[in-house]
């Protein structure tokens, strides 16, 4: 490895509530990086199941475990930030796994110079319960990513976008569904650098949140999109988003 390539901390944020059934993967996949400058935080909602029992078989290997009521999913990882203290935050759900065990690796084999970028981002492979690829998530990351690009969607999944903790904004938890998408956004308002990894860097369980409560995120969505880029560009963008769909 060259001396002069930055070697980055990743925090790597799990949210877990009643998970056991999921959690088991997503917590092996980070502790079998083979990039070691990680720390592992799990924010759990006090979970009733089986959950912290897995939690506590790898206790040893994650650097802060907390337990306790939440106001939901964002108020929890707004916890998780504040725990952080590495170079990257990466945010990744009961059920959600790193591609590869040396995905973190490679993605710093793909930084170049000594300056880290303020935002490095990936592809998405969508998986099923066992694990078993399924396809590419639809929407596909562009080269060059700015806070303007996310008017077409959001086009680098929530996972798959490292944003540096310097530039980390707060949650708003007025959005209960779609608040990383809100997140994002903000953050890539502060960004002056960003660095597409071409890494397929997530593999993404299919049943999510948002997957389960789609018209009351595609509401939020709309709401979030109208206040970054106005009222008038999101109505135009929804017109070609229902075009599209019908030529689909």
């Amino acid at each position: 490895m060259h001396n002069n390539r930055p070697m980055p901390k990743f925090s790597v944020i799990t949210v877990t509530y009643n998970a056991a059934g999921v959690l088991e993967d997503t917590i092996q996949s980070v502790i079998s990086q083979t990039y070691h400058h990680v720390e592992y935080i799990i924010v759990d909602g006090a979970s009733t199941d089986g959950t912290m029992a897995i939690v506590d078989r790898y206790r040893s290997r994650i650097h802060t475990v907390v337990s306790e009521p939440d106001k939901g999913l964002y108020d929890a990882m707004n916890k998780g930030m504040a725990l952080a203290t590495g170079d990257y935050l990466c945010f990744l759900n009961a059920g959600d796994c790193f591609h590869e065990d040396d995905t973190l690796q490679q993605m710093v084999h793909t930084l170049h110079g000594t300056e880290l970028p303020d935002v490095m981002y990936g592809n998405t492979a969508i998986v099923d319960a066992e694990g078993h690829f399924l396809r590419m998530r639809r929407l596909s990351p562009p080269d060059q990513l700015n806070w303007k690009s996310f008017r077409q969607g959001m086009l680098v999944c929530h996972q798959a976008f490292f944003a540096k903790r310097s530039l980390a904004v707060p949650y708003n938890l007025t959005y209960r569904y779609s608040s990383d998408f809100d997140w994002c956004i903000r953050v890539m308002k502060k960004a002056q650098s960003f660095h597409y990894t071409r890494l397929t860097v997530i593999d993404y369980l299919e049943e999510g949140l948002t997957t389960r409560h789609h018209r009351a995120s595609l509401k939020e969505r709309f709401r979030i999109m109208s206040r970054h880029y106005g009222l008038v560009s999101t109505l135009c963008y929804h017109a070609w988003f229902v075009l599209r769909a019908m030529v689909r």
